[in-house]
This record gives C-alpha cells, structure tokens and sequence, in this order.
C-alpha cells in the first residue's frame, strides 16, 4: 500500500497547493470559477476526445461493466436515500444527499489518476463510468427534485435532461471521439498535436481547481459529512465490488478500475446541482471536503486491495 500511497501523494499534493492558493486568496473564487471552465470546456474535453477517438465502441462498452457498476451504485444510492427519509427528510434533500453517497469525481480526479496509475488500458471503463453517471445519475437528480417540487412529471423535465445532456462537454467529447473512431476517420498532425497540448492542461488544471474550490468549502454538519463520506468511500466501492466481482463479473484488470474509480471522493459538480436548487449546499459541502480529506489515504488503500487482482 505504501508504494501506492506514495504514486497518489503528487495527486493530492496538487489538490493541496490548490487549497493553499484558494485559503490564502492568492486565488479568488472568481479565479477558481474560470479555471473550472477552462478545464471543463476545453482542456478536459480535448483529453476525452483524443482517448475516446483512439477507442472502438466494443473496447468501451460492456454491458457487465455497467451492470455490475448500476446495481453496485444504485444499491448505495437506495441505502442513503431511505437513512435519509428515515431523519424524516424531504425527497429533494434525501436525492442530494444520495447523490453524495453515490456519484464520485470520475471527471477531474479519476480519469487522471487511474490512466496514471492503472496505464492506457483503464481509459474505457473510466469513460464508461463518467457517461453512466452523466446520463442515468444526473437525469435522476433532475427527474426527483423537479418532480417532487412540481409534484407531478412532465414532458419539461425530459427537456431539461435532454438539453443538460447535449449542453455537457464531457458527454459531447466523448460521443465525438467515439463516432471519429467509428468512421475510422484519421486526425490529423496538427489536430493530433492540439489536442495533445490543450489536453495536458487537464490534469494539473482540474487537480488545482478541486483544491482552489475545496478552499471555500464549509466543515459544517460534520456527523452528515461523515456518513456520506462513509457511503462514497466505503459502501460504494463495497457494493460495486460485489456487482462487478460476483453478479455481473468482469475481467479482473476492468474489476480493479471500477472498483478503484467507485472510491473516489464525492463529486464536486453535486454542490454545482445543490448550488443551483438551493438544496443543501453546505452539507454537500462539507461531505466534499471531508470525503476528499480522507480518500488521500482510503483511496490507496482500496487500490491496494484490488491490485492484487491485476495478476
């Protein structure tokens, strides 16, 4: 483990000059704000499109893979939503907060650590992930705290998630890359080297921004934070072990990025929804920063756990 621990420390080194950057207001939340575009719109974007358009969609999809990776995720998304209708919460607030429990930072924290540490080869579960919890987790956001405030469903809704979709850069490099790669298309010395250049920014970029942001986050609700920092870095990578090792299994090496990537901490884009419906931001808050504290050290050990398996 501590050969890991020790490949994950510049990771996490760069999230923490981040923070020091963002605590000492050497970089603004204003500054922050458009680092996250940068990284969001372009430089991540740029990186998805060059993995994805040296992909085939049979490298990419597995219906195992996604089996396995639902019922694990959907099983802890249930587990927080019923402790949470038991404290007697609203159903908005109870899907905010299995939206923590479940949905980790597959885009800025986990495409980059995994390729590093599990090599090229862990690109298309990675990419698989990221578009199961863009298109199933994210329309279900939507689809509850609309529907629950609206108190009926509507054909508005679908629209919403339709258009958030197609607005969604990750979703839209991706579903480029992939159809490039289909028509067997060439890209081309000058795009090749594009893309290469605007895509090396995503890594430090998205690091520093998740520190610089982690900076104007609250520790408050502590005994919440806790337990839905338990569900995302425990239960979730437990449940999709279970899913993916035992009823859809898959081969060992794809187990290990999957598991690897359900361990990651919660995702900063559920402040982003909590933010935007006014629904409790800062518990969403403090379960990102406390469940990105701990998972410098609980995320190696789950690597540690699953390597093994890599044979």
């Amino acid at each position: 483990m501590l050969d890991i621990f020790l490949r994950t420390v510049p990771f996490f080194a760069l999230i923490g000059l981040g923070f020091v950057a963002g605590r000492t207001r050497f970089f603004t939340e204003e500054a922050t704000a458009y680092l996250t575009k940068f990284v969001f719109y372009f430089a991540l974007s740029a990186m998805l499109f060059k993995f994805s358009a040296n992909l085939s969609l049979d490298e990419v999809f597995n219906f195992n893979l996604i089996a396995g990776y639902l019922t694990g995720t959907i099983t802890v998304y249930l587990i927080a939503t019923i402790v949470a209708v038991f404290r007697g919460l609203d159903v908005s607030t109870a899907a905010i907060e299995a939206q923590c429990a479940a949905i980790g930072n597959v885009g800025f924290l986990g495409i980059p650590m995994l390729i590093m540490l599990f090599g090229p080869e862990a690109v298309g579960p990675n990419m698989m992930l990221l578009a199961v919890d863009l298109i199933v987790f994210s329309s279900l956001i939507v689809i509850l705290v609309t529907g629950s405030r609206d108190g009926r469903m509507s054909l508005g809704i679908l629209r919403t998630i339709g258009l958030g979709l197609l607005k969604n850069p990750m979703i839209v490099s991706i579903a480029l890359g992939l159809s490039w790669s289909a028509f067997d298309l060439p890209i081309p010395a000058p795009m090749q080297d594009f893309v290469d250049i605007l895509g090396a920014a995503a890594t430090p970029g998205a690091l520093f921004a998740i520190g610089a942001s982690l900076a104007s986050k609250s520790a408050e609700r502590l005994r919440i934070a806790g337990w839905l920092s338990f569900c995302k870095l425990v239960l979730h990578p437990a449940c999709v072990a279970v899913g993916v090792l035992i009823l859809f299994p898959i081969d060992a090496f794809s187990a290990a990025v999957v598991i690897s990537a359900a361990a990651l901490p919660v995702a900063g884009n559920v402040y982003m929804l909590a933010q935007h419906y006014g629904i409790a931001p800062q518990r969403v808050s403090a379960a990102i920063l406390v469940s990105t504290a701990i998972s410098i050290v609980s995320v190696s050990a789950v690597i540690a756990w699953v390597s093994p398996t890599l044979g």
